[in-house]
C-alpha cells in the first residue's frame, strides 16, 4: 500500500516547517503528530478547526482520509512499527462518526486516577515502541477526559557496515572530547551528492539500510541554520532543489566537506567514496504547545471553552501536547573485535603508475538527518547532530 504524493508532501512540509523553529541539537518525527493533528482537525470546530487545517496543509476532511491511509502504509513498511491508541474516561461520551474513523482496536478507559492511568499508558508505550521509549510523554490530572496518541519505531541495518574509528576534526567543540566516529570506502559514487540551494551549497549523503529504510545525511556551509539545511533536504527529496551527483563533480573541494582529488596507486582501482560520520544517540522531548501556532493548536489550547464538537458534546480543549524521540546511529548495532599486528618493513619505493579518483565526505561538524522510507520519500524522522557519541576509553582490563 502506497502513500498519496500530496500526503507525502503535507507531511515533509511539517517536517521542514519544525526544522526551521529548531536550534539545538534535536531528534522529531513529525509523521508521529501529522495523523493526530488530522484526527483532532475532523472534530474541531471554528477557529480551532481553521488553525488545525492550516498547519495540515491539506483540507481537513482529506487530512483525515489520508491520516487513515498513511497510518495503513507505514503499517506495511518492513522495519516500521507504527500504533495509534485513544483513551477517555468512561463517562465521555463520542460522537460515533468521529471514534469510527480510528482503529477499531484503539480505545481504551481512563479511570480517573492519574497514576494508575499513566502506568497503563506507559506500558503501552513500552509495547508499542520496544521498549525504545518508556514513558509516554502527557500530562494527566483528574480533569483529563481523553488521550490520543500514537507510536512510531523504525530499525534498519545498513547495507554497508561501518568501521568504528576516532573522529578527526578541525571543529573545536567536537576536537577538546575524542568523538566516536564512523568510517567507510565503497565504489558507488552516486550516493553522495551537492545540491545549490537558497541558503547556501548543502551536501547530501545517502546511508542505506536493507529494507528501504534510509538515513540522509545533510552538511550545510558554515553559519547555514538547521532549518535551512533540513529544508534543503525536504526540498531535495521533493525534486524542487537539482543535486550534482558524485560522478559528475568536478575535482578540488566541491561543496560542504567534500573533496574530489585524483591519486595515485600501485595498481589499477576503481574511484572511490571515502565517507566519515559520526554515532549519535539522541533522547529529545518536545513540548508542541510551545509551538502552538506551527501546530495550530493557539485557540485549541484555550481550556475557558470547547473546540472539538465533532469529537463529543463535552466540552473538550488540548491541556498538553508532547513527543518523546529517540535516534540512534551506529556502525551495526553489536560488534566484536580483535587486534592481531604484524610488522612490515619497505621493500623499496613503491610504483605509483596509476591514476584514480577519490571523492571524500567528511560530516565533522554539526549536520542534519532525514530518515526516510526510499520509495515513498517520506520522512519519519529528522534532526540536527551537536553531541555525537565520545570515544569509548577502555583499561588494561578490558582487554584481559
Amino acid at each position: 500500500m502506497g502513500v498519496a504524493s500530496t500526503t507525502v508532501r503535507a507531511v515533509n512540509g511539517l517536517t521542514a516547517r519544525w526544522a526551521a523553529a529548531s536550534e539545538k541539537g534535536t531528534a522529531f518525527s513529525a509523521a508521529g503528530v501529522w495523523p493526530l493533528l488530522a484526527h483532532l482537525a475532523d472534530g474541531a470546530g471554528g477557529a480551532a478547526r481553521a488553525e488545525l487545517t492550516e498547519a495540515l496543509g491539506l483540507p481537513t476532511g482529506q487530512a483525515t482520509a489520508a491520516a487513515r491511509e498513511l497510518l495503513a502504509a507505514m503499517g506495511t513498511m518492513r522495519g516500521l512499527d507504527t500504533a495509534l491508541g485513544l483513551w477517555t474516561k468512561r463517562t465521555l461520551q463520542l460522537r460515533q462518526e468521529w471514534e469510527a474513523g480510528l482503529p477499531a482496536d484503539a480505545h481504551g478507559v481512563l479511570t480517573g486516577d492519574p497514576v494508575a492511568d499513566h502506568q497503563a499508558l506507559d506500558a503501552w508505550t513500552v509495547k508499542r515502541t520496544g521498549g525504545l521509549i518508556e514513558r509516554m510523554p502527557v500530562t494527566l490530572t483528574e480533569d483529563t477526559e481523553m488521550v490520543l496518541a500514537s507510536a512510531l519505531t523504525l530499525r534498519t541495518k545498513w547495507l554497508s557496515p561501518f568501521d568504528e574509528t576516532e573522529l578527526e576534526t578541525a571543529y573545536e567543540p567536537w576536537a577538546t572530547e575524542p568523538r566516536l566516529g564512523l568510517r567507510r570506502s565503497s565504489a558507488v559514487l552516486d550516493r553522495v551528492g551537492v545540491a545549490d540551494t537558497a541558503g547556501g551549497y548543502v551536501t547530501e549523503l545517502k546511508v542505506l539500510g536493507n529494507n528501504a529504510l534510509d538515513v540522509h545525511l545533510l552538511l550545510g556551509e558554515e553559519g547555514m541554520e538547521p532549518g535551512q539545511v533540513l529544508g534543503a533536504g525536504v526540498d531535495i527529496l521533493a525534486g524542487r532543489c537539482s543535486v550534482v551527483p558524485g560522478p559528475r563533480l568536478p575535482y578540488g573541494n566541491v561543496g560542504p566537506g567534500l573533496r574530489v582529488e585524483k591519486v595515485r596507486c600501485t595498481r589499477p582501482e576503481p574511484p572511490s567514496l571515502d565517507v566519515t560520520t559520526v554515532a549519535y544517540d539522541m533522547k529529545v522531548s518536545h513540548d508542541l504547545l510551545k509551538l502552538h501556532r506551527l501546530f495550530g493548536l493557539t485557540t485549541a489550547r484555550d481550556t475557558s471553552s470547547g473546540h472539538f464538537p465533532g469529537i463529543s458534546a463535552f466540552p473538550l480543549a488540548i491541556g498538553s501536547a508532547e513527543q518523546n524521540t529517540l535516534a540512534r546511529f551506529g556502525a551495526l548495532g553489536f560488534e566484536a573485535a580483535a587486534v592481531t599486528a604484524f610488522g612490515a618493513v619497505a621493500g623499496g619505493l613503491p610504483d605509483l603508475r596509476y591514476v584514480t579518483t577519490r571523492i571524500s565526505a567528511a560530516f565533522d561538524r554539526p549536520f542534519g538527518f532525514l530518515a526516510l522510507h526510499r520509495h515513498t520519500r517520506l520522512v519519519l524522522t529528522a534532526g540536527w547532530i551537536t553531541d555525537p557519541l565520545p570515544y569509548p576509553h577502555y583499561d588494561e582490563e578490558d582487554w584481559r
